[in-house]
């Protein structure tokens, strides 16, 4: 089965905690503070493997969490680091925020490494916090937690060709003819349920890779049937090869066909529509009604576009098809598709602080806080002075005051519940 999409959690691992220490020799009774330094937590990496094709294993495990960092030790050591977790992806994936729905990363390019949750910074050993007047600090920083976020995998092919038409026109025959893939053929609508990859050879040393991607119906930009599925696909092609069925043996009329495809593809993406296209009129060795031909002829060389009789079964007319492909494409640069959307470290973690007023308590909120008070020893003077001095240069006490806190008025944050004193 070819999976193109999935949704999978992610967290990075905490940093670990800095450590509250102090010197214990022989002969030196009096010693000073020693604690150590927190490891950082691991990144989680996406890496773009060619060797994968499908986002099948997505399916199974939906939790990915690198490894926190160590504690500090004694003697002034350092915590070890937390190993990075790496995910491989195949080439061609796009890494989405899940709740923005942003593209933070188009991973286009082989052995492509992204780092999509950092690991949290280590905190700081006791060590740090000695002064000429404070030489026994009796506390340490926390880590850091690791980001964590959802994040929706989509996986768009990376073909240099696409095959368009509506289905059962014959698509899957001209790719099996001209490669050597062998795609599932039937006289049945959506036979393509999935996509399929050739490597196509033109000769004189060039190939291009071919995809023959799951046909079109109205309303598909809208996502109906097949048509998200298809579109997604087409997308990153340089070139579209648009196979219409001229033989009248199922009633068509090629030139509707050809309209209703090239609307649906310019619905859903005018970068699409623009794309460069070679018409392929294909089973001309089946015609019913050779008037079809020659009015979808005409239609099409009024619009200026290359014109192919082909027959996919016979072979006929495919080879000068394939031979005009490969030479546009030698005219054509790669399409760049997305440009990311980086979501910056501040904004995956929210706001630092927020002050807002329940009845008569006012609640100091965020990811600033949570870390503050992780650090702090409540029960040690020094430690407590140390909190009044952050939340004062953090600026968590001005607004406080804006908000029209006073002496003696109620505040919380989280657990911790005290009066407010100017």
């Amino acid at each position: 089965m070819f999976v193109d999409t999935a949704e999978i959690h992610i967290k990075a691992g905490n940093g670990g905690n800095g450590l509250v220490s102090f010197r214990r020799e022989k002969y030196v009774p009096n010693g000073g503070p020693d604690g150590g330094d927190g490891g950082k937590g691991g990144n989680i990496v996406f890496l773009a493997d060619k060797n994968l094709t499908t986002l099948m294993d997505f399916r199974y495990k939906k939790e990915y969490k690198a490894p926190n960092g160590e504690d500090g030790r004694a003697r002034n050591c350092y915590g070890r680091k937390g190993e990075d977790l790496t995910i491989r992806v195949p080439v061609g994936t796009i890494i989405r925020d899940k709740e923005s729905g942003r593209i933070i990363k188009d991973m286009s390019q082989e052995g492509e490494e992204f780092i999509a949750a950092k690991g949290g910074n280590g905190g700081w050993g006791n060590i740090h916090f000695a002064t000429a007047t404070r030489q026994a600090p009796k506390f340490a920083k926390t880590g850091i937690p690791g980001q964590e976020r959802d994040v929706t995998l989509e996986l768009k092919l990376l073909a240099d060709v696409g095959l368009a038409g509506f289905p059962n026109v014959g698509k899957s025959t001209l790719l099996s003819v001209v490669s050597e893939a062998r795609p599932k053929i039937a006289n049945y609508h959506f036979t393509t349920l999935e996509p399929n990859l050739g490597v196509v050879d033109a000769g004189d040393g060039k190939s291009f890779v071919l995809a023959d991607i799951p046909g079109l119906i109205e309303g598909a930009h809208e996502g109906v049937g097949l048509g998200h599925e298809f579109l997604r696909h087409i997308e990153r092609t340089r070139v579209i090869i648009h196979v219409v069925d001229v033989s009248g043996i199922e009633g068509r009329n090629p030139i509707e066909d050809f309209e209703k495809i090239n609307n649906e593809l310019a619905l859903y993406s005018e970068g699409l529509a623009e794309r460069p296209q070679i018409v392929a009129a294909n089973k001309t060795d089946i015609i019913t009604d050779p008037a079809l031909l020659e009015d979808f002829r005409a239609y099409i060389e009024e619009k200026e576009l290359p014109f192919f009789e082909i027959s996919a079964a016979s072979r006929k007319g495919v080879r000068e098809l394939i031979s005009y492909a490969a030479s546009l494409l030698d005219k054509l640069e790669p399409v760049v598709i997305y440009e990311p959307e980086y979501i910056e470290e501040e904004e995956l973690m929210g706001e630092d602080f927020t002050v807002s007023r329940e009845d008569e308590t006012f609640v100091v909120e965020g990811p600033y806080i949570e870390k503050l008070l992780r650090g702090v020893n409540f029960e040690d003077e020094e430690s407590l002075q140390y909190f009044q001095r952050a939340l004062r240069r953090k600026g968590i006490i001005d607004a406080l005051r804006e908000k029209g806190c006073g002496e003696g008025d109620p505040v919380r944050m989280y657990e911790l519940e005290f009066d407010f004193v100017e």
